[in-house]
Parts: structure tokens; C-alpha cells; sequence
């Protein structure tokens, strides 16, 4: 794996899911530039209040996120991207020729997808943050790893 030092995580919507992982991402990896967007966003709405609760309780503050849309800018600018779906992955490759090779899924090693949680119950918030935290925890092990590796080569 390359060094990693800018990050673009990705989901529908841009309020629930990527700004939870963009948050835990930053904490994570303070080394590296994070951002997130999404697909089909209400642009400048803010995160839903479920995960702002949610999240304060990791010590991460999504009061000022707005929402916003992906672009090409951002994916060429991002050494890594990740998205919550592999349907969101699909989308992003056949549409942004650019994020071919650097597009995954945040529970990749997991191999599995992070259900939305919006419109559904908190309860629902509270096991997509599991998944993230999975994901985050997995991702963020690797980009270390790989930058500590004399050798430079994939973990």
C-alpha cells in the first residue's frame, strides 16, 4: 500500500455515515487530510442529529458539517477513497474513471456493507457506528502499518 495521506470517505447522503467516519478517521490518523462527501446529498444540510449525539460521545464534534456533493477534484486529490457500500464503489468507478484502484469499502476486511441508518431508529445509528468503528479501526491499522514498513510494501 502507498503512504496514505489524504482520505475521502463517501456515502449517499453526506449526513449520517461518512461524516461519523471522517470524524473517527481524523482521530485516528491525525497525520492525514480527511474529508467526506456524498452521492446525492441534501447540499448544506447538517448531520442528523442521531449521529451528532452519537459521536459526541466520541469525542467528535459534527455540529458544522454540511453536507456536500462529491467531485472530481476531491477523488484525484485523495491518495485513498472509501465508501460505506459496494454498490456506492460501482457507482463512484463508473463515473469518476479516476477512483479506479483507490476506491473501497470502509468494511472491506469485514466484508460487508454499512447498512443507512437514516430515517431508521436510533438503534439503527447505533449499529452502523459499530460497523464504522470497525471499519475505522481496520483502515487506520493498515495506513499505519503500511507507513512504518521500511520496505514499503502492503500489509
Amino acid at each position: 500500500m502507498a503512504e496514505i495521506r489524504s482520505i475521502l470517505v463517501v456515502c449517499l447522503g453526506n449526513t449520517c455515515r461518512s461524516p461519523m467516519a471522517a470524524c473517527l478517521l481524523r482521530q485516528a490518523l491525525p497525520e492525514c487530510r480527511i474529508e467526506s462527501a456524498g452521492l446525492a446529498p441534501p447540499i448544506g444540510a447538517v448531520a442528523d442529529p442521531r449521529a451528532v449525539r452519537l459521536l459526541s460521545g466520541e469525542r467528535c464534534d459534527l455540529k458544522r458539517h454540511r453536507a456536500r456533493a462529491v467531485d472530481n477534484a476531491q477523488i484525484e486529490s485523495a491518495d485513498l477513497v472509501l465508501v460505506m457500500e459496494a454498490d456506492q464503489r460501482t457507482y463512484l468507478e463508473q463515473h469518476y474513471p479516476c477512483s479506479l484502484g483507490k476506491t473501497h469499502r470502509l468494511c472491506e476486511q469485514e466484508q460487508t456493507d454499512i447498512p443507512d441508518p437514516y430515517g431508521g431508529s436510533q438503534n439503527m445509528f447505533v449499529i452502523a457506528l459499530g460497523l464504522i468503528r470497525l471499519g475505522v479501526e481496520s483502515w487506520s491499522a493498515r495506513i499505519r502499518s503500511a507507513a512504518t514498513d521500511p520496505c514499503g510494501g502492503t500489509t
